[in-house]
């Protein structure tokens, strides 16, 4: 078991005060079941019910797989690999999902589970005698147990908005409701509680090194950051239920400048989360019990355990490089494919982080490795091969990245340009430190920072394209800039460019001839290098000159296609066109599960289904 998935380990002990009626949890007196009286007098049992809220971020319906890997698909990175299905997770990656898609209704189930076991605890913690009269040390705890059970309710509410739209404001244990069947109501109200919700639980949650459980639960850098996260959503545009339009509302500084200022005050903590020195180490974090993060830059995590669909995740198997079953690694990977020109975002002799995002190989049955075409690229930063787990188990015990240290900085960035009208020196050094990490080595390959709003902002948005890829962030920061349309008929264009090789991929080959590598386990940028290309040429080489231009591979090779593997079908096919089914101003958000508004009358279905 990993060191840092302590924080749904008790989850079990509160099944009986988290699961059947909601109505009549509190009224279950058997001697097999925790009552509200033993719980909620027992900083013991407390901490329990607050690890039972962290217990509904994870597993197949939660951060281990469907919101994860499914929610943020397409933007311009990265798509869901196969064919066409509106009722399975290819639906939700083309915009094309119904409201019986059957990967949407039990995450949407889990994140209400969530908020209503938040909801029981944030009622009755402070209710607590020892809350109000118990020792010192007592009474700290329960604060920062009310503060984490604010923090998760503020994380699964922003999770269900950001995908949804408008939601019940139930803020309250369901018992406690006379009426169930709540309406709708706007995003900016509920946000709004949202941001107060954080700016308490801040108060009440320690730094980690104030905290005896660093590592394994929420941190006030966590909280701040994640108030920053959805104040920036606040100030941003939304698809509004009301007037079916992209708005963002005219006091949107204000929510920049809460942005700015948590950002702020979790830079001025050096101490407490700073930049991991390598960028591929905050990845190799989140598959094993020996942390490489001495920084801290992961700020806010979600542990996998226990090999089932509950508690673990599927980080890696479904998603993630892809690695033949009979590899001495076992089978996975391959559910998430890269855009082909996503690969070209990249600098491509001083980023770094273009070989952690992107794998441009496969592990096949002899677990070596070699190319694969361009249309079949995965996800680089979940990977089986970095876990200690072989065989046929589909659970890998690899954790979710929800915050990262490089966020703060980026949006810290970002609001301080929006603010000021223009980048102060802050801002452009908190721009240039993500970006330095990245270059390390090729520093004067970063080019120059630009000092207007606009190419500020472009700079930004471009950042945070390389910065994020893989971390389920893209779709939704192009949603909050009013940008997701426009980049997706940007990508299209970029993708028919790519196939007609003309532009900027005009020197790219048709194909590229392969043979199987040794596969070393080392870096990234050196796994790359040793990749086996006809004439030993590089990767610099292979993937960016014309090559021999035929089909017919050289002796000894396989023909990989390159520019061939993306044809019109591949940008507007209706069984696999890249997010063939966008609509503006319809399709930012996902179709509420039919189950949800079959069984609440005033739960009205999103516009455009």
């Amino acid at each position: 078991m990993k060191k840092n998935t302590i924080n749904i380990l008790f989850a079990v002990a509160l099944v009986g005060l988290f699961t059947g009626s909601c109505k009549k949890y509190l009224n279950t007196d058997s001697p097999s079941v925790l009552t509200q009286e033993s719980i909620f007098s027992s900083v013991s049992n407390m901490n329990s019910a607050v690890i039972g809220i962290y217990a509904m971020l994870i597993g197949d319906n939660g951060y281990g797989s469907r919101i994860a890997t499914l929610f943020p698909q397409s933007a311009d990175d990265m798509k869901t690999s196969g064919d066409y299905n509106a009722n399975d997770r290819r639906g939700i990656s083309t915009y094309g999902a119904t409201s019986d898609n059957a990967d949407l209704k039990e995450p949407f189930n889990q994140l209400f589970k969530g908020i209503e076991r938040a909801n029981i605890c944030i009622k009755y913690i402070p209710k607590s005698d020892l809350y109000a009269n118990g020792t010192d040390v007592q009474k700290a705890t329960l604060q920062k147990l009310l503060g984490e059970a604010l923090t998760l309710r503020a994380q699964f509410f922003y999770e269900a908005i950001r995908n949804w739209g408008d939601m019940p404001a139930q803020f309250e244990p369901s018992a406690d409701v006379p009426n169930l069947y709540l309406p709708r109501v706007s995003t900016d109200t509920l946000y709004d509680v949202l941001l107060e919700d954080l700016r308490l639980a801040a108060e009440y949650v320690p730094w980690r090194t104030q905290s005896p459980d660093q590592n394994l639960r929420l941190t006030k850098g966590a909280v701040k950051g994640l108030r920053a996260r959805i104040a920036l959503a606040r100030g941003g545009y939304s698809l509004r239920g009301d007037t079916h339009k992209n708005e963002r509302r005219a006091d949107y500084k204000k929510y920049y400048q809460i942005a700015y200022d948590e950002c702020k005050d979790i830079m001025a903590h050096p101490e407490q989360h700073s930049l991991n020195p390598v960028y591929e180490n905050i990845f190799k974090t989140l598959h094993t019990a020996a942390r490489l993060d001495d920084a801290h830059e992961l700020i806010f995590e979600i542990g996998a355990y226990g090999s089932n669909a509950s508690t673990d995740s599927k980080l890696g198997y479904y998603n993630g490089l892809r690695h033949d079953a009979k590899s001495r690694f076992g089978g996975g990977g391959g559910g998430i494919n890269i855009i082909p020109t996503y690969f070209y975002e990249f600098d491509s002799i001083g980023d770094c982080r273009r070989d952690v995002t992107i794998n441009v190989f496969e592990i096949d049955s002899n677990s070596k490795k070699w190319m694969n075409p361009a249309g079949t690229m995965t996800d680089g930063k979940f990977r089986r091969s970095w876990t200690t787990i072989s065989g046929p188990s589909q659970n890998l015990a690899i954790n979710w990245p929800i915050l990262r240290f490089a966020d703060i900085l980026l949006m810290y960035a970002e609001a301080d340009n929006e603010i000021n009208n223009g980048p102060s020196a802050d801002a452009i050094t908190a721009y240039e430190r993500v970006r330095r990490r990245a270059f390390v080595g090729f520093e004067s390959r970063m080019g120059t920072t630009p000092t207007d709003k606009d190419g500020f902002f472009n700079a930004i948005v471009q950042e945070r394209l390389l910065e994020f890829g893989g971390e389920g962030i893209r779709k939704y920061d192009l949603i909050r800039w009013n940008l997701l349309g426009s980049r997706i008929e940007e990508t299209k264009t970029k993708l028919r460019d790519f196939m007609n090789g003309v532009g900027r991929y005009a020197s790219l080959p048709l194909y590229v001839y392969t043979k199987p590598a040794n596969y070393n386990l080392v870096s990234s940028t050196e796994e790359v290098k040793t990749l086996d290309f006809n004439g030993g040429m590089p990767i610099s080489q292979a993937l960016f000159t014309p090559g021999i231009g035929k089909s017919d591979p050289p002796s000894g090779y396989t023909t990989k296609n390159w520019r061939t593997a993306v044809n019109e079908d591949y940008i507007t096919g209706n069984l696999k066109g890249y997010a063939r089914y966008f609509e503006a101003e319809k399709k930012e958000l996902m179709p509420i599960p039919n189950t949800s508004t079959g069984t609440n009358y005033n739960m009205a279905q999103n516009w455009g289904y």
